[in-house]
């Protein structure tokens, strides 16, 4: 099967190079989508080298701006869709997503998975180098959403995914509303609402050694307004009474999140 694998960037010149010939090297034909937010440390011009070196293997697109991690994706998607992929897989630049365990989520989606995430949190998998406060949040994160959502994966907030090319052509991507991190979120959650088999693997997320974290006190705080408009979805979708402390929670978090951020 024909293999895509997306790598949104935002000066990541320290890291996208050694990335992009480790994925080269995988033994699984990759072709690997660099989607850069015009990054000022040059990481575009660095993947049309790429590009240019490997042509065929490695596409580029370029956005004038940092334009949120969701539509970086999507635009991702559509090329790999284009490029008539079977499989795409979405990673981080900076190693906290190895390479090495690309072959690992194809051969899971080779065992009837549609959609297959790399997990810190299913047996045997873990992190490297994270503080422990980061930890705290990111447990926390995922414990907020699968409680509220019901979703069903262990890792609800990673980035490391797998997607048969069946199911991204399934949703509306254009009426996914979230657009940082919490995309991510919206995405397994209307995956697994579309009836479609989610499966994960483990994996090592090793925190970044080189360049700095994206993440944002605005991205937390759309992560969260994002469960909780999903949340709001779900109950009115199914029509069906809820504990009392469900909807007090739902409630006291919107009034306590700041209004201005979109989620």
């Amino acid at each position: 099967m024909k293999i895509a694998v997306i790598v949104p960037t935002y000066n990541e010149r320290e890291n996208i190079e050694a990335l992009v010939t480790q994925l080269l090297a995988l033994p699984v034909g990759a072709q690997v989508v660099v989607v850069d937010d015009n990054s000022p440390d040059g990481t575009g011009a660095l993947a049309d080298r790429l590009a240019a070196e490997y042509p065929g293997r490695v596409l580029t697109i370029h956005r004038p701006g940092k334009l949120g991690l969701g539509t970086a994706y999507i635009a991702g998607f559509r090329r790999a869709i284009a490029a008539e992929a079977d499989l795409i897989c979405t990673m981080d630049a900076d190693f906290s997503h190895h390479p090495r365990y690309i072959p690992q989520l194809m051969d899971k989606i080779g065992q009837g998975y549609d959609l297959v995430i790399g997990s810190r949190y299913v047996r045997g998998g873990g992190t490297s180098g994270c503080a422990a406060h980061r930890i705290l949040l990111s447990w926390g994160a995922n414990a907020f959403a699968r409680t509220l959502l019901g979703l069903r994966a262990h890792d609800a907030t990673a980035g490391f995914r797998c997607y048969r090319r069946a199911v991204l052509e399934s949703l509306d991507l254009d009426q996914i509303k979230a657009s940082g991190y919490s995309f991510l979120i919206e995405m397994l959650y209307r995956v697994q609402r579309g009836g479609w088999r989610v499966g994960e693997v483990p994996i090592l997320f090793e925190n970044r050694r080189l360049g700095s974290s994206k993440i944002s006190k605005n991205e937390i705080t759309r992560a969260l307004r994002t469960v909780l408009r999903l949340a709001r979805e779900k109950l009115l979708f199914w029509r069906r009474p809820w504990p009392l402390w469900v909807w007090v929670t739902i409630k006291a978090s919107s009034l306590l999140l700041p209004a201005h951020v979109a989620p």
